[in-house]
C-alpha cells in the first residue's frame, strides 16, 4: 500500500499543468467569478473537465490482483486489473465550480470512458465517477468562496464512496476487498490533496492576474492624471504630442501615437522620421476603429507603411470617445505581434477611457465657455446702438403719418429687448416663443426696409412646443439681413420653415441674397470667419450651442450658392415621450 504514495503523488503534476490550462479558458473565469454560463459555455465545461478525467484515467497506475504488481501506465485492463488514478479531482473540480448539471456531466464523460477500458471494476468506477460529480455539484455554494478545506474533503470523500461502490458492485467480492485494501487510502490522500492543490493554483494563477491588472490600472491613473493638464485643452497637436511623450516616457513600447478622425496629430518614439503628425490616416485598421468604435491589433501588414526599413512591426489601437462619439485613437505600437501581451491590452484599453474622460471634460469646460460668450453676445444684442438707433428712427418717422405703425413697432421692440433679456437667464425656451422673438425682430426689420423685403413663414403649429436653447433663430435670421440682403437691390426674401419630421423638428431658414463664397463656406458655423461684416460668432455660437445641447445631429447645415442665397437649417431632435404624443 506504501509502495504506491509516492508514485500517486508523482502524477500530482500533471494536475498542476492542467490546472494551469484550464484558466486560459473564458467559460473557467465566468465559473469563477460565479455568473450563469450559456449553453455553449456549459458544455465546454463539461467537455474540457471530462477531459481532464479522462486524463487522470489515463495517467493512472494499473494494479493487478492476481500477481499483486503495479504497472506504470493505463491503456488496457485485463480481468484482474483495476487502476488508481486521479480521474476524481476533475469530476470534483467540474461539480464545485459548475453545480449538478456540470459535475455530472463530467462524471458521465469520464465514468464511459472508464468503462470502456475494462478490468473487475470497469462498471463500479464508471458508476462513482458519476456520483463523485453529484456530491461536488451538492456542495457548490454560488456567491461563496471556495475554500481550500472544502476542496481536499470533497475530493477525499469521493474517493472513498469510490472505494464503497468497488465493494458493493465489483465481483468476486474477496478480489474487490483486496483492492481496496491495497490501493484505497493511497487513493483517497492523494485524491484530496489533488482537489486541493488543483483549487490553490487557480487561485495563485488569478490572483497574480489580478495583482498585474490592479499595477496597469495604477500606472492607467497615474498616466491620466500626468495628461489630464494636456488633455483638458481637447484634442489637439500639441496636447497630442504632451500626452504622447508622457505616456512613452512610463510605458515600455516602441512608439505612441495619437490622431483625429482624419489625420495623425503626433507621434513619438520610434520611426518619428516618416510617421510625422499632420499627415493623413494611412491605415485601415485605424480607421475601422474610428468606424466602429472598437480595439484592433494590427499586424505588420496592416500598418502600410511606406517605410521598408520601418522598425514597427504591430500595433495596438484604441478609440478616444467623446460623448460616445468616437473623436480619434491612441496606439501603442511594438517591434512585433508577440509583444502584445494581456498586461498591454489591459493598459491601453483603461488609458483610452480615461483619457476619453478628460476629453469629455475639456467639452465641458469648452461649453461652460460657449455658453458664457453666448451670454456676452446676447448682452450685447440687448443694447446693440445701430440696431436701436435705426429702430427708433422709423419708430420717430411713423409717429405722424402712421401712429398705429409706430405703436406696433414700439410694442414689438420692447418685445424683442424683454425677450432677449429673458434669454441671458433662461437655458431653454420654447419654439413658439423663439418664433415670437424672431417675429418682433423681422417687423422692425421688414419696416426700414420699407418694401423691399419680404417674410415668409410655413411652420407647423404642433412643432411649436419643441424646446431649444434661447437666441437659436434670431442670429440665423439676423444673418440673412447682415450678410445676405442688405446690400441687394431688388426684391429680398426670406423664408422661415418650422416642420416635425421624423422623430424631431426640421428648421430652416432661407434668403434669396448673394451667398457665401465658398472658400468661406467650408468655416462658416465650425469657427469664427473675419471678415468687412463680422467675425461669424455668431453662427459659431450657434452651431456649438445646438451640438452641444441637442447631440450632433443638431449641428447647422449651410448650404449657399452665390448670387443665388443661403440656407440654413438644422433637426431638433425630439425627447421620445413627445416623439409618441
Amino acid at each position: 500500500m506504501f509502495e504506491l504514495f509516492l508514485p500517486m503523488l508523482e502524477r500530482l503534476g500533471i494536475i498542476v499543468t492542467v490546472a494551469f490550462i484550464i484558466t486560459r479558458f473564458r467559460f473557467f473565469r465566468e465559473l469563477i467569478d460565479q455568473k450563469k454560463l450559456n449553453y455553449k459555455q456549459q458544455y465546454t465545461a463539461i467537455g474540457v473537465f471530462g477531459l481532464f478525467g479522462i486524463i487522470g484515467t489515463y495517467t493512472g497506475i494499473t494494479y493487478d490482483t492476481a500477481t499483486v504488481e503495479f504497472g506504470r501506465w493505463a491503456y488496457n485492463l485485463g480481468e484482474s486489473e483495476a487502476l488508481a488514478n486521479s480521474r476524481v479531482i476533475g469530476i470534483v473540480a467540474a461539480g464545485l465550480f459548475g453545480g449538478y448539471r456540470i459535475g455530472i456531466g463530467a462524471g458521465l464523460i469520464a465514468g464511459l470512458h472508464r468503462f470502456s477500458l475494462g478490468g473487475f471494476t470497469g462498471f463500479a468506477c464508471g458508476i462513482s465517477a458519476v456520483v463523485a460529480g453529484l456530491i461536488a455539484g451538492f456542495f457548490h455554494k454560488k456567491g461563496q468562496p471556495l475554500k481550500l478545506k472544502t476542496a481536499l474533503l470533497i475530493g477525499a470523500l469521493a474517493e472513498t464512496v469510490q472505494m464503497g461502490v468497488i465493494m458493493l458492485v465489483s465481483t468476486p467480492f474477496s478480489r474487490a476487498w483486496s483492492l481496496v485494501q491495497e490501493i484505497g487510502l493511497p487513493m483517497i490522500v492523494a485524491n484530496g490533496v489533488g482537489s486541493a492543490l488543483f483549487l490553490l493554483i487557480i487561485r495563485n494563477v488569478l490572483n497574480e492576474e489580478e495583482k498585474a491588472g490592479a499595477l496597469q490600472a495604477q500606472k492607467a491613473l497615474k498616466l491620466a492624471e500626468s495628461t489630464v493638464a494636456h488633455l483638458r485643452k481637447g484634442l489637439t497637436k500639441v496636447s497630442a504630442q504632451q500626452a504622447c511623450q508622457i505616456i512613452y516616457d512610463e510605458v515600455q513600447v516602441s512608439a505612441i501615437s495619437m490622431t483625429d478622425q482624419e489625420k495623425i496629430l503626433a507621434h513619438v518614439g520610434q520611426a518619428d522620421d516618416h510617421h510625422k503628425s499632420g499627415i493623413p490616416i494611412q491605415t485601415d485598421a485605424t480607421r475601422e476603429v474610428i468606424q466602429k468604435g472598437e480595439r484592433v491589433i494590427a499586424r505588420h501588414g496592416d500598418i502600410h507603411c511606406q517605410n521598408q526599413d520601418c522598425p514597427l512591426g504591430a500595433a495596438v489601437i484604441v478609440p478616444l470617445r467623446r460623448r460616445q462619439n468616437v473623436v480619434g485613437t491612441l496606439k501603442f505600437y511594438v517591434h512585433s505581434e508577440k509583444e502584445v501581451s494581456n498586461v498591454l491590452l489591459e493598459l491601453i484599453q483603461g488609458l483610452s477611457a480615461l483619457l476619453s474622460q478628460q476629453l469629455e471634460l475639456a467639452e465641458a469646460e469648452k461649453a461652460e465657455e460657449l455658453a458664457r460668450e453666448a451670454e456676452v453676445k446676447a448682452l450685447q444684442a440687448q443694447v446693440n446702438p445701430h440696431f436701436l438707433f435705426n429702430s427708433l428712427n422709423v419708430i420717430v418717422s411713423l409717429t405722424r403719418s402712421e401712429p398705429d405703425r409706430a405703436r406696433s413697432l414700439l410694442i414689438a421692440l420692447s418685445r424683442f429687448f424683454r425677450q432677449n433679456l429673458g434669454a441671458t437667464t433662461n437655458t431653454w425656451t420654447s419654439l413658439k416663443e423663439e418664433l415670437k422673438h424672431v417675429k418682433a425682430y423681422l417687423l422692425i426689420e421688414e419696416t426700414r426696409f420699407v418694401d423691399q423685403l419680404h417674410v415668409r413663414y410655413e411652420v407647423e403649429e404642433a412643432a411649436l412646443s419643441a424646446k431649444i436653447a434661447p437666441l437659436t433663430l434670431q442670429p440665423l435670421v439676423e444673418n440673412c439681413i447682415k450678410h445676405g440682403i442688405k446690400d441687394q437691390q431688388g426684391d429680398a426674401t426670406i423664408l422661415i420653415k418650422i416642420i416635425r419630421q421624423g422623430k424631431g423638428v426640421h428648421i430652416m431658414v432661407e434668403d434669396n441674397g448673394t451667398g457665401i463664397d465658398p472658400e468661406r463656406l467650408e468655416k462658416v458655423g465650425l469657427q469664427s470667419v473675419d471678415s468687412e461684416n463680422g467675425t461669424g460668432l455668431g453662427l459659431y455660437n450657434v452651431n456649438k450651442r445646438l451640438e452641444l445641447m441637442h447631440g450632433e445631429d443638431a449641428k447647422l447645415h449651410i448650404t449657399s450658392n452665390q448670387g443665388h442665397g443661403t440656407c440654413i437649417s438644422f433637426f431638433l431632435p425630439l425627447p421620445e415621450q413627445e416623439v409618441y404624443a
